[in-house]
């Protein structure tokens, strides 16, 4: 009697954690729905000729496909020079950010001095404050600086609005490696530079790699500063480009779908070449602070 009690209530709790698993499952294939759905959609429409871009309903197998959205796409606007002026501006932003980060990080991390605390709690404030409200000041910082309409004033300002966060997750992570294996490698005789390079950075790839895709997004995307300061066409970047087929009487959506599609590549590439290390790095930043 008891046995039978006892196999009923196993029974009854494995039912139980199933039903909970299944609905987590369709939980996440629900979300996962909803998120590549527009993906799905702006791909579609990329290969459409414009009679059928609008045509309802919406046809996510085009027929008839054409790939001639992104040969006008590619050769309108002098779109090839701006993807790679956004190219330059992206990579450019996310090694400096990266640079200057991690030293920034392995010094609130492993050094003592003073202001440390408030220093860091004050680079934190970038955090909290959107970057809409400094549209004003930097521009007229870049003003005195000289950096208006250049690639270098994208470059400039992107480095800096990364800084705190980036800082903040590679923090994290340099805290929670052990101190002993630089207490090791300074018994040896191996300076903080040494320790740097050699050491932690090395130890760091799961937060790097985090970092590195956050930045390169970041600027990669950008819009609203990028339409402040730059006036010449051929410093434009990709986001710039792209709203150019947004006209006032009509839009090609093709062409805007195919320099989306072209747009997205590189970031697609970059999570890539870095995924195996991203699910890793982007929970580490918060183990200590």
């Amino acid at each position: 009697m008891l046995a039978s009690v006892t196999m009923r209530s196993r029974g009854t709790v494995t039912r139980r954690r199933t039903l909970a698993v299944s609905g987590r499952y369709a939980v996440l294939i629900i979300g996962a729905g909803i998120m590549i759905l527009p993906f799905v959609y702006m791909l579609s429409t990329s290969f459409k000729s414009q009679a059928f871009v609008l045509s309802l309903p919406p046809q996510f197998i085009p027929h008839p496909a054409t790939v001639s959205n992104y040969t006008e796409a590619w050769t309108s606007y002098d779109f090839a020079r701006y993807f790679i002026n956004s190219l330059i501006v992206a990579v450019l932003t996310t090694a400096l950010s990266l640079l200057l980060s991690s030293m920034m990080a392995y010094g609130f991390a492993r050094f003592d001095f003073g202001g440390k605390e408030a220093l860091y709690r004050l680079l934190l404030l970038g955090l909290m404050i959107p970057a809409m409200m400094l549209i004003v000041p930097q521009f007229v910082l870049a003003k005195y600086l000289g950096l208006l309409d250049s690639l270098a004033g994208l470059v400039v300002f992107y480095v800096a609005g990364s800084l705190p966060l980036n800082t903040f997750l590679l923090r994290g992570f340099f805290a929670a490696i052990p101190a002993e294996l630089e207490q090791a490698m300074a018994i040896d005789g191996a300076g903080p530079w040494r320790r740097y390079w050699q050491l932690i950075l090395p130890l760091a790839k799961p937060a790097l790699a985090t970092a590195t895709i956050f930045t390169f997004l970041a600027s990669w995307d950008e819009f609203a500063w990028a339409l402040t300061i730059i006036n010449t066409p051929s410093k434009q970047t990709l986001p710039l480009a792209i709203a150019l087929f947004q006209g006032q009487n009509s839009t090609l959506w093709g062409l805007v779908f195919a320099a989306s599609m072209m747009a997205v590549i590189p970031v697609i590439v970059v999570f890539l070449a870095f995924q195996r290390y991203f699910v890793q790095g982007l929970t580490s930043g918060a183990v200590k602070g």
